[in-house]
């Protein structure tokens, strides 16, 4: 197989990976709407290109922490179908990674935006 083609379908499956996740997770949804919506806001407030590039990089970490826990979740249910106290660790640890992203992007969102709203 050709390199090209190798990379092209290391995209396909990329791809279909994000759509299998965002058809089955909600939280990924919440968090791509709550995204999409700040880059919204941001647009209208009139970011520097230093706080755009702060806020993509925010946004894109949760989202990519998401897929992480998701990838987790899948993996463990595979491997471990009956309740195990190591299991729920993995789950529970790489559902806090997301909710420690998600915290700290809520403050990188105040901490933009509160100075442009007081303006």
């Amino acid at each position: 197989m050709s390199r090209t083609r190798k990379t092209f379908r290391s995209f396909q499956y990329a791809f279909s990976g994000f759509q299998t996740a965002l058809k089955q997770e909600p939280n990924l949804q919440i968090h791509m709407v709550v995204g999409l919506g700040t880059l919204v806001a941001a647009f209208f407030i009139g970011f520097t290109s230093t706080e755009w590039v702060i806020l993509f990089f925010t946004i894109s970490f949760v989202i990519t922490m998401e897929l992480f826990n998701t990838g987790i979740e899948a993996l463990v249910d595979m491997v471990s179908p009956d309740i195990h106290p190591k299991a729920k660790i993995a789950k529970d640890v790489s559902a806090a990674a997301v909710l420690v992203a998600a915290v700290m992007s809520v403050i990188v969102g105040i901490l933009l935006f509160i100075p442009k709203i007081q303006r």
